[in-house]
This record gives structure tokens, sequence and C-alpha cells, in this order.
């Protein structure tokens, strides 16, 4: 036998929404007797086809089982032009007719299928007009540091409360877990202790997760980084300032120690969510439990650890971690084959949907390394002479240079403020700088102690070129930092951007 299908969606069950029951009802008429099967989808939007019930129809359809599709409305069965027309497709090639009982559509005429496909652009309009109106309103409202749901952070609980005389939630400290935040990162600020010591510790010491879940190094580097835990200062606004980070508050807000918000910026329409330049600054209205000191040594640490390519395997390849796809921007791992080369390169996301072709070609890491590894040579040979004289730096002494950036950004701005201080300001303004000078002067005598007690003071970034093949792995990992920022592999392409 073969039946009409009746179809029915409704993405939300609202006041002004029309019920999928009220949608087949309209749709029953259209049948006129004939038999029918009802298909419905509750709960699903139409920007896709991804839905059980529509699913179902369309196996019916390519079984015979249908002659008719039947719709209360054009945009209940979809809401995207290249979906309809493929859908329209199928009806054509089984020879099904669409049929809107509120429109009065003929797709068995040109114009008919002409006003159709006029129809199914502008529900798409409408679609996408929904979709940037929730998006910018829920912009908006992180702007204002609302509570934007998800899962509640370690060491919060949420509390109702009313910002800008509207009803919503914030974070309040759990003394429980925050006490155990509290010694991870006072644990970690310590360069002597690892993730891994960390992990450890917890475990001999029976200290648990109080949610059930388990310490390990992955939940500990999220911890540290989330800068919703902090007590924020003029020093966590300048660290994010100099990272590129949209900042919604204005400097003299950071000052109550207050936790932030850390958002992605809706403006990049594919970011890769590790740089913070993509990210957007909001302060939160709960207050933070980790001293910004602590917090940004912590933060800095993980951050280095980002960049470095220190705890890469010599069985790998000292590129490790520096090679990304030009495709989806991801890093490109080390596999093992069992041909001639023993490993190669290939994308991480590569046959997911995020890369679905991966890097389009095979790199095997000994062939880059002498390519790049010859490419060090050059770019050291076009680097004027200061640059040749450069020292590898260590982290400390990376952590060391940030801060001396970092004063000298906040003595600027002090000093700007100069012309129009009063009295109060400007005995301020005194204080500050001679105590930010004072930290200046302690970082720079680090600094060059630390530069004396280098294992080779004399050997620079040139000294090492001629001899490359016989430099440890180590060292070879550490040129390579010092010179190269990222190098993107495409399709039979590659980029290298330097550092100089």
């Amino acid at each position: 036998m073969i039946y009409d299908a009746l179809y029915g969606r409704q993405s939300l069950d609202k006041k002004d929404s029309i019920s999928i029951e009220s949608q087949l009802e309209y749709c029953r008429y259209e049948t006129h007797g004939n038999p029918y099967i009802e298909y419905m989808d509750k709960g699903f939007s139409g920007k896709n086809t991804r839905r059980p019930g529509f699913e179902q129809m369309m196996t019916d359809i390519k079984a015979g089982k249908i002659r008719r599709v039947i719709v209360y409305k054009l945009d209940r069965i979809s809401r995207s032009i290249l979906d309809f027309a493929n859908m329209m497709d199928t009806f054509h090639a089984y020879q099904v007719e669409f049929i809107s009982s509120t429109e009065k559509f003929d797709t068995s005429t040109p114009i008919g299928r002409a006003m159709l496909n006029i129809c199914i652009v502008f529900a798409q309009l409408e679609r996408e007009t929904i979709q940037k109106r929730v998006k910018d309103s829920y912009a908006a409202r992180s702007r204002h540091g609302f509570y934007m749901g998800g899962r509640i952070p370690y060491g919060f609980s949420l509390k109702k409360t009313t910002i800008h005389g509207i009803s919503t939630s914030m974070y309040q400290e759990v003394p429980e877990e925050s006490s155990q935040l509290k010694l991870i990162y006072s644990m970690y600020a310590d360069p002597s202790h690892s993730l891994g010591d960390i992990v450890r510790y917890l475990e001999e010491h029976q200290i648990p997760h109080l949610r059930g879940a388990r310490w390990t190094t992955s939940r500990l580097s999220e911890l540290l980084r989330s800068p919703i835990y902090v007590q924020s200062n003029l020093e966590v606004y300048r660290f994010f300032q100099n990272q590129g980070t949209k900042i919604h508050n204005p400097a003299c807000d950071f000052t109550e120690g207050r936790g932030c918000y850390l958002y992605q910026n809706p403006a990049l329409d594919d970011p890769s969510g590790q740089s913070l330049s993509e990210k957007e600054l909001v302060l939160a209205p709960h207050q933070g439990f980790i001293c910004a000191k602590t917090w940004l040594a912590c933060r800095i640490r993980c951050q280095n650890n980002r960049r470095s390519t220190k705890t890469c395997k010599p069985k790998h390849s000292w590129l490790s971690g520096k090679i990304k796809c030009q495709n989806c921007g991801y890093a490109l791992t080390v596999r093992k084959s069992n041909t001639k080369w023993g490993s190669y390169f290939v994308c991480s996301q590569s046959g997911s949907a995020k890369c679905p072709q991966g890097s389009g070609c095979t790199v095997y890491p000994s062939v880059l390394e002498a390519y790049l590894a010859q490419a060090i040579k050059d770019k050291l040979k076009e680097l004027p002479s200061p640059a040749h004289s450069l020292p590898l730096q260590s982290p400390g002494q990376s952590q060391a240079a940030l801060r001396l950036a970092q004063i000298k950004e906040e003595t600027a701005c002090l000093l700007e403020q100069i012309p129009k201080a009063g009295d109060t300001l400007m005995a301020y303004i005194n204080q500050r700088i001679e105590q930010l000078d004072a930290q200046r002067q302690h970082l720079m005598q680090e600094l060059e102690i630390s530069s004396k007690k280098s294992p080779s003071p004399a050997k620079n970034l040139y000294d090492y070129a001629p001899d490359w093949e016989a430099l440890s792995f180590p060292d070879q990992q550490s040129i390579a930092d010092a010179l190269i920022q990222v190098i993107y592999i495409g399709n039979h392409t590659m980029e290298i951007l330097w550092r100089f």
C-alpha cells in the first residue's frame, strides 16, 4: 500500500509556537481520506536533517511506501537551502509530491518549484538571523558578568544574585575544595614541583577529588590555567593585556580581588581555542581565593610548558610540538610505521570532522629534521650579529623577562597619570614607581646571576650551527624553540614562522 507522509517538527515548546499535534491536524485535511503515516520530531532544529522522524520518512520514501509528503509549513521540514535541494532531488527521483498545507505549493510546475526555492531562502535567512541574535545576546550578557551556565568549576558552588537589576547566579567558595586548590597552586608555583609530582603527592597523602574524579596532570593543568580562581589585580590585567586578550573592564576595576571569566572571542568563526589573543576577559562578581602572585607564577609556567618541547622523548623528533596542520591548526604527532623510515608525522585530528583530509601529505621526521637543520643554519647567517649572540633562555629567565616587560608597561602607565594627578594620587604614583624600580633591579640581578651560572655562557645560537648533528636532543630542542615559533605543513606546502 502507498501512503501519504505527514511530517511535523517543533524545536521548542513555546506559547507562540504551533504544536506538532496541531501541525498534523492541518496535514490530515490534505490527505482527503487517503491512508497516511505520521512522522514527528520534537525538540529538533530545522538547521539540518539529522532528525529521527525525518530520516525514517526518507527511508520509507526510498522503499517506495510514500507518494506524497505533507507538512504544515515549509520551514517545518527544512531551513537549509542545501538540505532542501537534496531532499527535493530525492522526492523527484522517487516521484514523490510535496505539499505545504498553508502555503499551497505545487511542485509539479516550474513556477511552483521556483517559488518553493525562494521561500526556503527566506527560511534559512530567518534561522541565521535568530542564531545571530542569540549569539549577540549571549556575548552581551557575558560582558556584564552574568552566569552563562555550564559546569560549575571545582572550588565553587552556585548562589543566587542580582546584577544590574537582573536575577542571575554567581559562584561562592567551597572551603573544602578551595583548600585543595590552594595547596595545588602553592606547590606548582615552586618550580621544583611538576604536575606529576603534585598528582603523586595528592595520592600518597590520600587527598581525594571531592567530586569523585581522579587527580590527573591534565585536570591539574586545566585548573591552574583558569582565571576563575585569581584574586585579580593590576598585574593580572597587565598579563592578559600583554597576551592580546580583549579585556572588557578598565584597569581600575582590577583592585577588588574578583575572579575572572574567560570566554572565546565570538568574532572568530573558526578559533583554535589555544591562544589568549582569541579570548575575552570579564571580571566576575565572585571573589577569587588564589593570590595574584601565585596565580601568575603558575599561569606563566603553564604557558611556558605549552610553548616548550622539552617533554618530547628523543625517540620522536626535536620538532615535536612545533609542527601544525595548515588545514585545521592542530598539532602533527609522530606515529610509528613498518617502513624504512620508521615513523611519520600525521595531523592529530586527521579523519575527524575538524580535519577530514589531515595535512594532505606524508612527512617523515628524518627528512623534515634534515631540511630544518639546514634552514636554521641559513637563518642564523641572515640575522644581524646582535641576534647571533642571543643566549638561550631557561624558563626562569623567560619568566623574569616577561615580568620586566610588565613592569615597564605599568611604569609608563603611571607616568601618564602625573599631569592630572592630585596630591593623593601623586603620592601613590611615587610609591608604586619606587616599588616597581626595586623589583626591576632585583630581576636584573637575578638574570645576571642566572646567565653567569649557565653551563656555557659564551656559547650562543650561531656557535651551535656548524656542529648541529653532534648536539644532544635537548640542545636541538632548545635551539629550535629559540628560533622557530611554529611550522605549518599543508598539502605539499610548508611555512616556517620564525621568532626573528
